[in-house]
């Protein structure tokens, strides 16, 4: 059974969605079966994954609100396949919210491919609403990225409150994944001091790896690709190729410790 897990900040800015995609697709180079599932809106990490926003197709849109087949709906793309959004998804969260069981509709939809794939990764919206809710209710685990700079320690408290609460009456078994450091300038004292905070604070949960500010990053998405398959010798590309490493040491698949 695939391990799923809400990619998630309600500060918006921090890397969340490039973490989803190029995880996904660094993690697809290594043979690992992957689904990204959009949940959000502005259908970003659609696009970073090759994907035209406006190209007519069954999107997460329409498994939500419309009952369609989760299956008929996923694109297979080189970075790994995806679960597509689209700009009706800026509604859906209203329309979720009448109803039955809404906390649970993308769970349930989830629970059909759910055996196909090792890894279900859901990149949420930048805000505590039902598409995030549904996302954090689905999800078996949750991995926060953190941009190395002081107002996303404040936003890190929020999305604390929401998880405990979200845990508390919704979702008992949802744990932390880890918690990335995004946007890392080691030039700078405000980087290492959060760097130092967040350590403190979440202990092992950190991961060794930290993504860098990078250009690459950045210019990736306009592209199209994530950045290992945009520039893959650049230092970004690097860190997020390390960052798969060091998540398939955590989560280790179960024919693979057979192996060893």
């Amino acid at each position: 059974m695939g391990k799923i897990i809400s990619i998630s900040n309600q500060k918006g800015g921090v890397g969340k969605t490039t973490t989803c995609v190029t995880l996904c697709a660094a993690l697809a180079d290594m043979g690992v079966k992957v689904l990204l599932c959009d949940m959000d809106p502005q259908s970003n990490a659609t696009s970073g994954m090759g994907l035209s926003k406006k190209a007519p197709r069954s999107n997460m849109y329409n498994v939500l609100i419309d009952g369609a087949d989760v299956a008929t709906a996923i694109v297979k793309t080189p970075f790994g396949d995806i679960l597509p959004s689209s700009k009706d998804m800026s509604g859906a969260g209203v329309e979720i919210v009448n109803m039955q069981n809404r906390e649970y509709v993308l769970k349930k939809a989830l629970e059909k491919v759910r055996d196909e794939y090792d890894f279900i990764f859901i990149d949420c919206p930048p805000s505590l609403e039902m598409l995030t809710l549904n996302s954090l209710c689905a999800a078996d685990t949750v991995l926060i990225p953190v941009q190395c700079e002081y107002f996303a320690l404040e936003g890190l408290s929020d999305l604390m409150s929401t998880i405990r609460m979200i845990k508390k009456s919704f979702n008992p078994k949802l744990e932390i994944e880890g918690v990335l450091l995004t946007m890392f300038d080691s030039r700078t004292n405000l980087s290492m001091q959060i760097m130092v905070e967040i350590k403190k604070y979440f202990k092992e949960k950190t991961y060794t790896i930290v993504i860098p500010r990078s250009v690459r990053i950045a210019e990736a998405p306009s592209h199209g690709k994530p950045v290992t398959a945009y520039d893959r010798y650049s230092r970004g590309s690097q860190m997020y190729k390390e960052l798969a490493k060091e998540f398939m040491k955590r989560n280790p698949l179960a024919h693979e410790e057979q192996a060893t």
